[in-house]
């Protein structure tokens, strides 16, 4: 397998990946993780959790992270598109504050490396979408936090049409605001 690993611009530590993708007239065969492959091209994490979910056109999850025992996710999209939403909470951090948005799809087949210590979330653009992450830790709900999807200070430009309002999960519309929630030290 050979990786296209690129640094995101506005987050270099947010990492899309491009796997070699093998096409013939049966249809196609990719790697979506290899430990020794990933390590040598800058990720190298133990996944202890994989996740899938499935969304409707206008759904919005996010921003979620977990306070303690935060999770690094590689995701992906395997049906549909979503606009995929990163927002640095490491106060230490030259891009705290910050957020990198990148379009997953079952066309471009990318993947993304989220590393601990951010927010995360995604807005379903297609008709439905399927989502599927490996998360480096477990899935803790005592600590798990939410920053509201359209906080005026951290200004993420979802790709939502004019005049619609995403739809949300109860949790999603009582998330915080970036400067209420907690962050990482």
């Amino acid at each position: 397998m050979i990786l296209k690993i690129e640094r995101n611009d506005d987050i270099t530590e947010i990492l899309e990946i491009t796997p070699e993708v093998f096409h013939d007239r049966r249809g196609f065969y990719m790697e979506t993780w290899h430990a020794n492959k990933f390590s040598n091209s800058g990720i190298d994490a133990h996944f202890v959790q994989d996740n899938h979910s499935k969304s409707s056109k206008n759904i919005l999850r996010g921003l979620h992270y977990q306070i303690k025992q935060p999770q690094g996710k590689l995701a992906r999209v395997i049906n549909g598109e979503v606009f995929d939403v990163s927002v640095d909470l490491r106060k230490h951090s030259p891009t705290f504050g910050k957020w990198a948005g990148v379009i997953l799809s079952e066309d471009n087949r990318k993947m993304l490396w989220i590393p601990p210590g951010f927010a995360h979330g995604f807005y379903v653009i297609s008709d439905e979408a399927e989502f599927l992450y490996k998360c480096t830790d477990f899935y803790a709900p005592q600590y798990e936090r939410c920053i509201r999807w359209d906080d005026p200070d951290l200004a993420i430009f979802w790709p939502v049409p004019a005049g619609q309002t995403p739809e949300l999960s109860e949790k999603d519309s009582c998330a915080l605001s970036f400067h209420d929630a907690e962050k990482y030290k």
